[in-house]
This record gives C-alpha cells, sequence and structure tokens, in this order.
C-alpha cells in the first residue's frame, strides 16, 4: 500500500470517527442506505464485489448482468454470502424493454413482469428502466404519451409483485440517441404516470453532463425521486473528483429528508473499500449538516 492510499484510508476512519461522535448527538435521524454499482469497481468476481461493499459498511449492491450467468445453485450459494454479510440487491438493471416506443405496449409490460419475478428471486425490490431511443418517425409528444400509458401499466404490474420501478434518463454524450436525457422530462413523466411505485432515479453525473441546476431540480421533484446515484465529472469517479458539488448536493438531500439509497456509480480512483467507505462519511456529514439547518 502505498503512501497516498494509506492517507486517504486514514482519513477516511478520522472523519468516520468524528461523524460517528456527532451522530450519537442526533439518535432520532434515520439515515439512508449505501450501495454501489459494483460493474465500475472493475473486481475479478461477484464474490469479491460483495465482500469489497460490506467492508465499506454499504447494505446494498446494483446488478446490470452478473446475475443472468448464475446457475441456480451458485445464485443460492451467493444470496446466503449475502445475507451472512448483511448485504442486498437493491437494484436491477439490464431489462431489454423500452417504455417510450409506441405500439410496444403488451411486449413491454410481458418483460416487465418477467423481470419483476426474476427480481423477486433475488429479494430485490428495484428495477430500472430505460426510455429506449429517441424515433426519427414518431413525434416527442406520440413517445411521452407512449411513455406514460407503459409505466402505468408497468407500474401495476410492479405493484402486484411488491417492485418498484425507476426509469434512468442517460446523457446524450453517453448515448446520443436515447429519447429521455433530462430528470426534468423524467419527472414530468413519473408526475404524469402518478403510481407510487415509479418514480425517477436521479443520476447526478448524468444531468449534469447535459443540464447542470442539479439542485434546483432535486428540490422541486424530491417527493418523486427513487434513487440517487453519486458519480463526478469529469471522469466518473469519487465526489470531490471534478466540477460538482456534492457537499451542497448531500446537504439538500439532509435538508429534504432523503432516505432512499444512496447508490455510488463510480470508477474508484484508490482503494475501494477506502474510497467506498470515505464517500459514505461524507455524504452522511454533509445530510447531517442539512438536517441542522432545518432543524
Amino acid at each position: 500500500m502505498n503512501r497516498r492510499v494509506f492517507g486517504q484510508m486514514m482519513a477516511a476512519a478520522a472523519v468516520g470517527g468524528a461523524l460517528a461522535r456527532s451522530g450519537a448527538q442526533n439518535a432520532q435521524a434515520v439515515e439512508p442506505r449505501f450501495s454501489c454499482e459494483i460493474a465500475l469497481l472493475k473486481l475479478p468476481s461477484f464474490d469479491r464485489c460483495i465482500e469489497v461493499v460490506a467492508a465499506a459498511g454499504y447494505q446494498g449492491v446494483e446488478l446490470i448482468s452478473y446475475f443472468q450467468q448464475w446457475s441456480p445453485e451458485e445464485q443460492r450459494r451467493l444470496m446466503a454470502k449475502m445475507r451472512s454479510l448483511g448485504v442486498m440487491i437493491d437494484m436491477l438493471s439490464g431489462l431489454q424493454a423500452s417504455f417510450a416506443i409506441p405500439d410496444q405496449t403488451e411486449e413491454f409490460v410481458s418483460r416487465v413482469a418477467k423481470h419483476c419475478t426474476v427480481a423477486k428471486g433475488l429479494e430485490c425490490p428495484q428495477i430500472n428502466i430505460k426510455s429506449g431511443k429517441r424515433l426519427d418517425n414518431v413525434s416527442p409528444q406520440a413517445q411521452v404519451t407512449a411513455a406514460v400509458e407503459n409505466l402505468k401499466r408497468a407500474g401495476d404490474v410492479a405493484a402486484e409483485n411488491g417492485i418498484n420501478i425507476v426509469i434512468e434518463p442517460i446523457d446524450l454524450i453517453e448515448n446520443p440517441t436515447i429519447f429521455l436525457s433530462s430528470v426534468k422530462d423524467g419527472f414530468d413523466i413519473v408526475r404524469a404516470v402518478n403510481h407510487p411505485n415509479v418514480k425517477v432515479l436521479y443520476d447526478f453525473y448524468h444531468e449534469q453532463r447535459v443540464g447542470g441546476n442539479l439542485i434546483e431540480k432535486l428540490e422541486k421533484n424530491i417527493d418523486w425521486v427513487g434513487l440517487v446515484h453519486i458519480a463526478d465529472v469529469p471522469g466518473r469517479h469519487e465526489a470531490g473528483t471534478g466540477e460538482i458539488n456534492y457537499a451542497n448536493i448531500y446537504r439538500v438531500l439532509g435538508k429534504l429528508n432523503y432516505k432512499r439509497f444512496i447508490a455510488m456509480e463510480y470508477e474508484p480512483t484508490f482503494d475501494a473499500v477506502a474510497s467506498l467507505r470515505k464517500s459514505k462519511v461524507e455524504a452522511l456529514r454533509g445530510m447531517a449538516e442539512g438536517r441542522k439547518v432545518v432543524g
């Protein structure tokens, strides 16, 4: 271990101790849970991923494709290991269905139902759905109408299965052809859907790349936020490595009493356990400061 990594680990430990002492004075505060999109950890196995996440004090992992290769025996073994480490799968991505494509409602709803079944089998409460492509021969309003109708149906299916849906806008730099590219439009859609099981995944990294104005959008739409993703711009690394002022975002999340998962979706620039632990400490510290402002 080099001096830089050692120093970062020690700093995270020191801040964590200070946070624990201050937290004792605010024992009634309900803290959010933390998760990590494990693909960006670049680790050799799912076993190692959950070990790292648990060592960092996180409660969840997010999966895109790992689970698709598991045999029934492997799934049972890994689920048992996660339970023993106090880690759950908090969200599944990778559903091959798009909610903003007209005239595909039945196929879309069928695929959502199958994905809900998979999620239940993995004891996962939430699935992530993307909009699909922007269609050249279809008006944007027709795609919005299709999105609302499809998500209403999907919300009912999800509710029957005890599953929540989050829709995720992706920035146009990463995906130039996607239909839903901003949280503003995402919030407009879920308001029109008006279903308790359908909310927006607010990914600050994606939104900063195309729109900015992160805090105002968060404050105006907090009731429709189902999950937040954390990574800095540029580079998609830890908060504090780029241009986003995450200290202010965490304060606002605290002020707004956000209690859902906070998911780190970044590639660590140093030891993964130390990086994730430091990110959690910084988030909790900022949220505690935000609650003090309200109190």
